[in-house]
Parts: structure tokens; C-alpha cells; sequence
């Protein structure tokens, strides 16, 4: 039975190119479950944008000289790039800038509102005594006054997971410049967290299938919450909708109430622009639907409680009752994925001190599938973990080239030299028999545990029929059956049956690979579809790059798919090339080890 699946990958700041820690927390594994999703015969719609708005953008501008405007299209442009390289299946890839999502984030905001959810109260702002502009919250840290933690953010300490504000850090100061901030009188909306917070906490006690670290951070963080601004003293952003806020030059929506209402704009968008306008709905608004939103851990508790607490409010549904907004009655998430942090020598990639590796050098000089094999299979799924050079030379070269891309080759050549084609296959001895049935059994293995997103397990299991197969092929050695070819191509049939099996399993995980050993094995058409960038159109804004695709046309099924005896076979080449051994010690010029 066909399921529908919403994937929301966590927004990308417009503040330069994204570096694989990025992707390997929110993209990467988003697309993995999202390509198996699809190959299991669901319904999937996965969406994300450019989160262009907030400080975070003018802090670039002001770097680069240039407008905040000017700094989310240069930005927008190269994540879309860097995206669709990776090969990311985005439904839709779309950015915040648009009127569209202009349009949701003040219903929304004024859903809030009208049912009494959001409200106006006074604060202690900072400001930055350079230049009189407001600092957000993310970019003021200073000791945490309740665990002591040398680094808390002004809006939450990620150590001990309490909300602060920026005033409550001792010793507080600025992440861009280091001066200490001024603090005056402010007037802004909140959401009143603590009128939904019964509502968030009886939610909350259903969640008993995520990950031990998000259900175990989220309901702390429940327990003690307390109004949240949702607007901030900026001029770029989404203004404001109320009566005497809307033409403030210097009052916009906080950006991260603005990111989040992303996923229901992204998915409006793209009913739009499929010529559906309704069809959104199908995941927003039926039982039936599961949504799974995929972040970094530092984006847990927007996730599990601050939006959730949005749409319950939204809905109508917290203390204080109300009206559904425009949107009718929206879905909770099913599941929060969260990931940890990827590092490097211990310490947290991040452009802005230094540790970081981008996407598009690395997709320049290795391509995609190597780095998301190492993601998949090396990445901070359930840890911190850190990359090392050494070690993504020895994954791709021992694991990849030798394991994987070993096995199609020889698989293939001995069948194109002796056959031409896809022998046929004739008595099956046990050993044909149990690795055949091993090939096979691994749908249900790994789809199960790609089902509750546990990857590593998942690739390790693929992996683990990978080696089945290469052990296979070296105990019955076809090479010495030239005096007896229907044992050597019975042999072969079998080889060629688990490679075909195995690139199924591996195909949410190397979708490009996938598509090269598919052509080997003499297929035709598109296995693994990949995205493609669109410029599109909005009237009455100018027109922007996004990521869409044809996905449903793809052959790629999650099943054993019987091979077909006579197909010609051509003379293949590696799918993987080996690494120089030397890179593991030295990096590469763009990335130098320290």
C-alpha cells in the first residue's frame, strides 16, 4: 500500500557555500531516506529552500560590500549548485525571498496572533555600540548561568539545553567583533509558549520512536518554557502584519520563525508549480501522511517544540483555543531525524573558524557518491565524529574501489569476455542458492532499518552482501571453468544477479554510481533520476534558480529484479577510481591536514 511521505530538510543559510558538515546533517541523509522512500513505491514530496533573511545574511553583506538582497542571490545560486552536484532529490529547492512564502509566514504569523498565541511585550534588546544595529540572539555568546558553559548562545545554552536570553550570559559578547553589546528597551511579539506547552507536552509523550538524544532534549526543554520573540529589530525580513508594525522600517518576523514555516511554503509552491495547487495538502493534512524533518542537533528544539508549538497554535489547539488559520488544521511531525556534529580534529567544521571543507571543492575533485558513501557510512548519525583524510582514503579505496567497484567489474568483464552478454544460468548448486537468497533477503533487512533512518546500519548491511558476493565469486573461481562453460556461466548469472541486487541497495546511497553499474549490467534509461535547476517565475519578483526533478519516472524499484539472460554487455570501466594513498597524510591543497 502506496504511503505519503513528506521530507523536510532543514533550511541552509544564504552566508556562503555550504561545507560537508552541512550536508551531512541535514541533506545527505534526507535524500538517502527519500530515494528508498520512493524506490518502496510512496508518495514522497521532500522540500527545503535557501533560508535568506535574519542577521546572519546582513553580517555577509556588510563583509562583502554588498546589499543582503544581493548576498542571498549570490549564495542562493551556489547552494542550489552545490545541491543539485550532491544530487539531492528535492521535489522542490526554493529560498525565502519569495512572495509566496512571504504569504504563509504572515498567515501564519497572523493565525498566532488572532488566537491569542502571539503577544506584544517589552525586552532588554542589544544593540552593537559600532554600528546601532540590533545583534540577534545566535550572535551573542557568553557563560551559561545556569551550567556554567563558556559559549552559550544568547537564545540557548546547547550544553545544558535550557532557553536564555541574551541579557542572562555573563561576561556577554559579540560572535562578530567581540565588543560587549548595549542592552535598551524593546518592544516585540512573542509566542507564548507556555499557553501551548500542555498541549506540547501531551505530544511530546506519543514521540516514543526517535532517536534517545531528541525525544530526551526535547522534553527537558518543554518543561520549562517561556515566551519566545518571533520579531526582532531588523530591516530584512518578512514584515511584520499587524496594524502599526507592518510599515516599521526596523521590525521584521525573526528569521527563525520564518526558516521553519518554510517547509509548509516550499510545499505550496510546488503544488503551485506542478499545476496542483491543492495537492499540498495530501501531506499536510491527512492521518495517513508521515512527515520526517532532518537537522543538526543544534536545530533540535525548533523542531520538536518550538514549531510543533506553532502549528498547535496555529491550529487553534493550545489553552486558549481558537480558530484554524487559512492553511485549515496541519499535521505535527512524524519524526525528527537529528544528526550530530562532523568535526574536524575535534572541533566542529564551521567556515567561520577556519575548520571546514566546502562542498563544491569536494565535488570537483571526488565527486558525490564518495561523499555521501562516507556520510552514510562514517557520519555523526547517532556522535560526533570526526573526518579525517586518512580515513575517507581508505573508505573510498578498500571499500569502494576494491569491495564494490571490484566486484561489478570482474563480474561484468568475465561475462562480456566469455558470453557477450547475460549468461544463462543452469542446475544451482547451495552456494549459488545461499548467496542468491542472501542478495534478496537484504530488502527487507536494510529497508527496515532505512525505514527508521538508521543509515550506517543500513550501508554496513549492503556492504555486508557486497562481500558475500566477492567471496563468492573467488571460492568458485569461473575463470577455471573454461572445459565446463555451463557451471562458469551459471557462476556468472549469480554474480551478476547479487551486483544487480546490490545496486539496488546501494542506490538511495550512490545514486550516480547506481545509474553507471545499471548501463553495465546493460540497462537503459534512467535508473537513479537526479535533480535538475529551473529558473522560475513569481509575478511581480524576479526570477530565481530552484531544484526540481522527475522522479516518478525512474526504474529504480527496492525489490530483486530478475536479470535478463541475453542482455549484451559491453566492456566496463571502474566505477571507482583509487585514491593516491598520500592524500590520507596531506589533504589536498584546498583542504590541507594541519
Amino acid at each position: 500500500m502506496t504511503s505519503r511521505i513528506l521530507t523536510c530538510a532543514a533550511w541552509p543559510y544564504a552566508n556562503g557555500p555550504r561545507h560537508i558538515g552541512h550536508v551531512s546533517g541535514f541533506a545527505v541523509p534526507a535524500d538517502v531516506f527519500s530515494r528508498y522512500q520512493r524506490m518502496a513505491g510512496n508518495d514522497v514530496l521532500m522540500v527545503s529552500g535557501t533560508d535568506e533573511h535574519g542577521t546572519a545574511i546582513q553580517v555577509k553583506a556588510d563583509a562583502e560590500g554588498l546589499t543582503a538582497r544581493e548576498t542571498a542571490d549570490k549564495y542562493h545560486q551556489v547552494i542550489v549548485e552545490d545541491l543539485q552536484g550532491l544530487g539531492l532529490s528535492y521535489d522542490l529547492y526554493t529560498r525565502t525571498t519569495t512572495l509566496n512564502h512571504r504569504a504563509v509566514v504572515q498567515e501564519l504569523f497572523s493565525a498566532l496572533h488572532r488566537n491569542g498565541y502571539v503577544v506584544a511585550e517589552k525586552q532588554m534588546g542589544a544593540l552593537s555600540p559600532s554600528t546601532g544595529r540590533t545583534l540577534a540572539d545566535r550572535y551573542i555568546e557568553g557563560t551559561c548561568p545556569h551550567c556554567g558553559f563558556d559559549g552559550a548562545r544568547g537564545d540557548q545554552c546547547d550544553n545544558c539545553g535550557r532557553q536564555l536570553d541574551a541579557i542572562d550570559l555573563i561576561n556577554p559578547r559579540s560572535r562578530i567583533n567581540g565588543e560587549v553589546p548595549d542592552f535598551v528597551e524593546t518592544e516585540h511579539f512573542f509566542l507564548d509558549l507556555p499557553a501551548l506547552a500542555e498541549a506540547l507536552q501531551e505530544w511530546l509523550q506519543t514521540r516514543d520512536d526517535w532517536r534517545p538524544n531528541v525525544i530526551r532534549f526535547s522534553r527537558e526543554f518543554a518543561k520549562e518554557l517561556k515566551p519566545r520573540a518571533v520579531t526582532r529589530d531588523l530591516d530584512w525580513g518578512v514584515p511584520i502584519p499587524v496594524a502599526g508594525w507592518a510599515d516599521a522600517d526596523m521590525k521584521r518576523i525573526y528569521v527563525w520563525f520564518d526558516a521553519v514555516t518554510g517547509y509548509l511554503s516550499a510545499s505550496i509552491e510546488w503544488a503551485r508549480r506542478v499545476g496542483r495547487p491543492e495537492d499540498w495538502r495530501l501531506w499536510w493534512q491527512d492521518d495517513a501522511a508521515r512527515s520526517y524533518y532532518f537537522m543538526g542537533k543544534d536545530n533540535i528544539t525548533f523542531h520538536t517544540v518550538i514549531w510543533p508549538g506553532m502549528l498547535i497554535g496555529a491550529n487553534g489547539a493550545g489553552s486558549r483555543g481558537g480558530e484554524p488559520s487559512a492553511f485549515g488544521v496541519l499535521d505535527l511531525p512524524t519524526e525528527i531525524v537529528s544528526s550530530e556534529f562532523l568535526t574536524m580534529s575535534g572541533s566542529k567544521l564551521a567556515s567561520s573558524r577556519g575548520h571546514v571543507i566546502y562542498v563544491g571543492d569536494f565535488l570537483r575533485e571526488f565527486g558525490p557518491d564518495a561523499l555521501r558513501y562516507y556520510i552514510a557510512v562514517a557520519g555523526p548519525e547517532n556522535q560526533d565524529t570526526d573526518f579525517t583524510w586518512d580515513e575517507f582514503v581508505r573508505r573510498v579505496n578498500f571499500e569502494l574501489a576494491n569491495e564494490w567497484g571490484n566486484l561489478v567489474n570482474r563480474s561484468v568483464s568475465m561475462a562480456h569476455k566469455n558470453v557477450g552478454a547475460i549468461p544463462a544460468a543452469s542446475a544451482l548448486t547451495e552456494a549459488d542458492r545461499a548467496l542468491l537468497a542472501a542478495s534478496a533477503g537484504a530488502f527487507e533487512t536494510v529497508g527496515g532499518l532505512l525505514e527508521r533512518a538508521r543509515f550506517k546500519q543500513a550501508i554496513t548491511e549492503a556492504m555486508r552482501v557486497v562481500s558475500l558476493a566477492n567471496k563468492y565469486l573467488s571460492d568458485e573461481e569461473p575463470w577455471k571453468k573454461k572445459d565446463d562453460p555451463a557451471r562458469r556461466d551459471t557462476i556468472l548469472h549469480v554474480a551478476l544477479q547479487a551486483v544487480s541486487d546490490c545496486n539496488a541497495l546501494l542506490t538511495p546511497f550512490m545514486p550516480h554510481a547506481a545509474q553507471k553499474v545499471f548501463e553495465a549490467l546493460g540497462g537503459e534509461g534512467v535508473w537513479a533520476a537526479q535533480p535538475r535547476i529551473v529558473t522560475v517565475s513569481e509575478e511581480g519578483a524576479p526570477d530565481y534558480p530552484v531544484l526540481m526533478g522527475d522522479y516518478a519516472s525512474e526504474q529504480a524499484r527496492w525489490a530483486s529484479t530478475p536479470i535478463a539472460v541475453g542482455t549484451p554487455l559491453a566492456k566496463p570501466t571502474p566505477i571507482f577510481a583509487k585514491l593516491d594513498e598520500a592524500l590520507g597524510a596531506t589533504g589536498p591543497a584546498w583542504a590541507p591536514v594541519a
